[in-house]
């Protein structure tokens, strides 16, 4: 089972009986919030990438890519050293370097905003930065009628229950099938995550970061 861009949006109408001119003007933006509200509860490695830059001296924050969603790792290169910095909390990071006037190289980093990461101490120098990071990819809705996404293709009941709780929110549904929409977008949400962490422990093995138990 998949979907193509058509196929989900005739779904939708049909699940929800409903093709009135007000409601198919927002199917896009259905499949959108669903799209969104999946990568965000669920992070999968085929949806990471990295991304090269530098540090500006004497500045603390870091401007991550626009299709970012969420930080893997990022590592700054010292004296030809790569170095992972520590994922901590804004509140951490800002108690540790409250002004922003301890400088050398950074050792903490966290998502600040909606386009900044912060570290800290503030870099004194502009090192090379690598970023490893959870993308967002294009939405099916750029696809065309008959285009379709990783998601579409192999994730398709959970794209579809979002989208329909979406709509159905959106129609001010009943109560019942609302809960069973959201329901049923669990269930498959939770088959999607299983999916992810066994693909992270698969990326943990190769990169070292686990070792296997002898027998």
């Amino acid at each position: 089972m998949s979907f193509t861009f058509a196929e989900l949006k005739t779904a939708v109408q049909d699940y929800t009986e409903n093709n009135e001119t007000t409601f198919t003007n927002q199917l896009n933006t259905f499949i959108k919030n669903a799209e969104q509200r999946i990568f965000t509860e669920v992070q999968l490695s085929i949806f990471r990438k990295n991304a090269l830059g530098a540090f500006t001296a004497n500045q603390k924050f870091l401007v991550f890519p626009t299709d970012f969603l969420a930080a893997f790792s990022l590592t700054v290169l010292n004296n030809s050293r790569q170095e992972f910095l520590l994922r901590k909390n804004v509140t951490f990071i800002q108690t540790v370097n409250p002004n922003g006037a301890t400088t050398g190289t950074p050792k903490y980093y966290s998502q600040y905003d909606n386009r900044n990461l912060i570290v800290a101490p503030t870099p004194d120098q502009a090192y090379e930065t690598e970023l490893h990071y959870y993308f967002k990819p294009d939405s099916l809705t750029v696809q065309g009628d008959s285009g379709t996404t990783w998601l579409s293709a192999n994730a398709p009941l959970a794209l579809l229950y979002a989208t329909l709780y979406e709509a159905y929110t959106f129609m001010k549904g009943e109560p019942d099938v609302l809960q069973n929409y959201q329901a049923r977008y669990a269930e498959a949400l939770s088959r999607l995550k299983e999916f992810g962490e066994a693909d992270e422990v698969t990326d943990a093995y190769r990169m070292g970061l686990v070792m296997r138990q002898k027998s």
